[in-house]
């Protein structure tokens, strides 16, 4: 089992991500974070770059990136699939 944590500004990739990621049987505990709430707009910028996009995505202990980086690893890992 996993623990996968989303960093959110609320837009609706987020929301896909997040809905996405609960219905996968292995992750176990889920986190998610939104702007302003949990965090600042520089922290995210420090954290993850200037460019990054949201949603960013850890499992486990790894940071994944944006929507279609995370979508690309859950698919070469088989998770989608299961």
């Amino acid at each position: 089992m996993t623990i996968a944590v989303i960093y959110s500004n609320g837009n609706q990739e987020c929301e896909r991500m997040a809905s996405l990621l609960k219905a996968l049987p292995q992750v176990k505990t889920f986190h998610l974070y939104e702007l302003d709430e949990h965090f600042t707009k520089q922290q995210f910028q420090m954290e993850f770059g200037g460019d990054a996009q949201y949603p960013q995505v850890a499992y486990g202990h790894r940071h994944l990136g944006n929507m279609k980086e995370t979508l690309q690893f859950l698919k070469t890992n088989g998770l989608l699939d299961k």
